[in-house]
């Protein structure tokens, strides 16, 4: 059976990124009808639809599509959540993971739903600061709960590959609101859980 890849973007929007990435090689000193760079223009155009698809979704309606009714009030913990993001000074990766805690207040929401939400707003063009606060926002909007916390560790590679390139840094940026703001014991508990204290 043949290889196929099911593929689907927009036709009209990778036709003009393809003209702009093949100038772009031109500018570069390349040579855009070489061999090897024949399909690039293509693959880039169809590459930074993917990686900016966050701007056709709404972190919103991917919470409500699975909110239940509860009555449970204590912490739930999404950790881990591998994020990948392209930064918007020089659109160059950065990468990491994003822990995020809400305490319900008679609503939650399904559990695949929050990393669906950090992917939502990473794959933008972003700094990290505003991504956290999107995140916290987004999900304080929609289930009202007591509180939301979130942290993102991330690695930037316009620090790691340009500039100062220190390819060990780490950026943590967090966002709280509600209880977590308030009470210091539950937001130590939260950040005993992520391994941050």
């Amino acid at each position: 059976m043949a290889y196929k890849v099911i593929e689907q973007y927009d036709e009209h929007t990778t036709e003009e990124l393809k003209k702009h990435y093949y100038e772009i090689l031109r500018l570069l000193g390349e040579d855009p009808q070489r061999e090897g760079l024949l399909k690039t223009p293509e693959r880039v155009a169809k590459a930074m639809q993917f990686l900016t698809k966050g701007y056709g979704e709404n972190g919103e309606e991917i919470l409500r599509s699975a909110m239940f009714k509860e009555e449970y009030q204590q912490m739930v913990l999404v950790k881990g959540i591998d994020l990948y993001s392209m930064c918007e000074h020089h659109m160059l990766p950065f990468y990491g993971k994003a822990h995020v805690a809400y305490i319900p207040n008679g609503y939650i929401t399904g559990l695949s739903k929050i990393p669906r939400v950090v992917e939502t707003f990473a794959r933008r063009l972003q700094v990290q600061e505003r991504l956290t606060v999107q995140i916290r926002d987004c999900i304080q909007n929609t289930l009202a709960p007591l509180g939301v916390a979130v942290v993102i560790e991330a690695a930037h590679m316009c620090m790691q590959i340009r500039g100062v390139e220190k390819q060990n840094s780490i950026t943590t940026t967090s966002a709280f609101t509600g209880v977590f703001l308030r009470d210091m014991r539950t937001r130590t508990e939260f950040l005993r859980l992520i391994g941050l204290n």
